[in-house]
């Protein structure tokens, strides 16, 4: 088949226009121009044949297309700025318009969208203003839509927000108005095409490698793990980390709200939540799926995050059998995550009293990690803490590894250390049997 094929019959040519100040300077212009392109591209190809051609061919030949309509429209542009005008334009037809530099640039950990013309991006812990703009916010809004709509997802007045996620894993979350009042709102938080290890965040001074080896032994010996820590703090990459070191033999289902953990090995179930359409049925919700999953044989369940009514089926499934399992809860410190699973298991209408729910906590989980994001950018694991039961109504708890900030430099760079306590955790012995002889200094202070 030719390429003549996409083509259906020729239009008269749109009116031309000139910048007059050059391309680079009239950002306006810039938009108006690739818009108009790009309408003009989709007018004359048949998109149902694009599906036929290879992704190479497909790139060159319409970028032909691209080429000729710029030459119809006489604009006055030098070499960069025709190709520059080409990429952006496939990036539009194909792809998610201007987020695509920005998705392709790896050292970006979040791109923050308030409005068409306000992105910002966050590199290394910091965030900076973007150059990037939208045509306005009407384009931005066909932006959110083409996201949501890859993943099943939808978003309208009657449901002006949505968690959804990109390809690459990337957590996506969009609010419109009338919610927002400025304008459709997108954040976008990133994740690595290679996801990092363990090794890796040592290397990043996220913990030391006394840590290392204990949590590794930790998820080996199928210890249950919940990782705790604000917004922003790393609390998805550590459970990515930790689930590495789960043994290609055993069957692990994930559940998540979106679907962003890359588990590696090769037994793996991954459910994901379903909101209600839009007559208000047919939600899914993941205490629904965590019941789900306990009758589908898990080895170990990797739940994304505990939010709701799902900790108390979490906890249940930790004490019934289901040891390995990890999951992640908001929380700024280790004291403050027992007290939200504490509220979350309430919310599942059980009216249990206060000291079964939490002797239920207690007998579940074996070690918290707490992580906390510094006013430097950089993300840390602040204790490592083993719960040892309960003091009358009291859950105890005892931290096994510190880290004990001792200033801030002239950088603004955080200055500590990590520190064990001194203190040998009960579960030394479970690795001792388990066959994992630790170095005989990992928990000397």
């Amino acid at each position: 088949m030719a390429f003549g094929d996409f083509f259906e019959k020729q239009r008269p040519a749109e009116p031309t226009y000139s910048s007059g100040n050059g391309l680079q300077k009239d950002v306006a212009f810039f938009q108006e121009l690739k818009g108009r392109i790009h309408r003009r591209l989709i007018e004359r190809i048949d998109l149902g044949k694009l599906e036929l051609f290879s992704s190479v061919d497909l790139k060159r030949e319409i970028g032909f297309i691209i080429e000729s309509l710029i030459m119809e429209e006489a604009v006055p542009l030098n070499q960069a700025e025709k190709e520059q005008l080409i990429v952006e334009v496939q990036h539009e037809a194909f792809g998610l318009g201007p987020l695509e530099p920005l998705l392709a640039e790896p050292g970006i950990s979040d791109i923050l969208i308030n409005n068409y013309n306000h992105v910002y991006v966050e590199r290394n812990g910091k965030l900076h203003k973007s150059d990037v703009v939208f045509r306005d916010n009407a384009h931005l809004m066909q932006i959110i839509e083409r996201i949501v709509s890859k993943v099943g997802r939808r978003i309208d007045e009657s449901s002006p927000y949505v968690d959804a996620r990109l390809a690459d894993g990337s957590r996506v979350n969009a609010i419109i108005p009338p919610l927002a009042l400025d304008g459709p709102v997108l954040s976008i938080r990133r994740f690595g095409v290679d996801p990092l290890k363990i090794k890796d965040l040592v290397a990043f001074g996220a913990l030391d490698e006394r840590m290392m080896v204990v949590l590794e032994a930790a998820v080996k010996t199928r210890l249950n793990i919940l990782i705790s820590g604000g917004t922003g703090t790393g609390k998805t990459t550590m459970l990515n980390v930790l689930t590495e070191y789960i043994p290609d033999n055993e069957r692990i289902i994930s559940i998540e709200d979106s679907a962003e953990l890359q588990l590696k090995q090769e037994h793996v179930v991954r459910l994901e939540t379903r909101p209600a359409n839009i007559e208000g049925k047919g939600e899914v919700s993941q205490r629904d799926l965590v019941r789900n999953a306990l009758r589908m044989r898990p080895d170990r369940i990797v739940l994304g995050e505990v939010r709701g009514g799902e900790a108390l089926d979490m906890l249940q499934a930790m004490n019934t059998g289901h040891d390995g399992s990890i999951s992640t809860i908001h929380a700024n410190t280790t004291r403050d995550a027992m007290a939200r699973l504490d509220t979350m298991v309430l919310m599942a209408g059980m009216d249990l009293p206060e000291r079964a729910i939490r002797e239920q906590i207690a007998s579940a989980i074996n070690l918290i990690i707490q992580l906390v994001r510094f006013s430097d950018g950089t993300r840390k694991v602040v204790k490592i803490s083993e719960i040892t039961g309960m003091e009358g109504s009291i859950i105890v708890m005892q931290d096994i590894f510190v880290y004990e900030q001792r200033g801030v430099g002239k950088d603004g760079k955080i200055i500590g250390d990590f520190k064990a306590t001194g203190i040998r955790p009960r579960f030394a012995q479970r690795f001792k049997v388990s066959g994992y002889e630790l170095p005989p200094n990992t928990f000397d202070n």
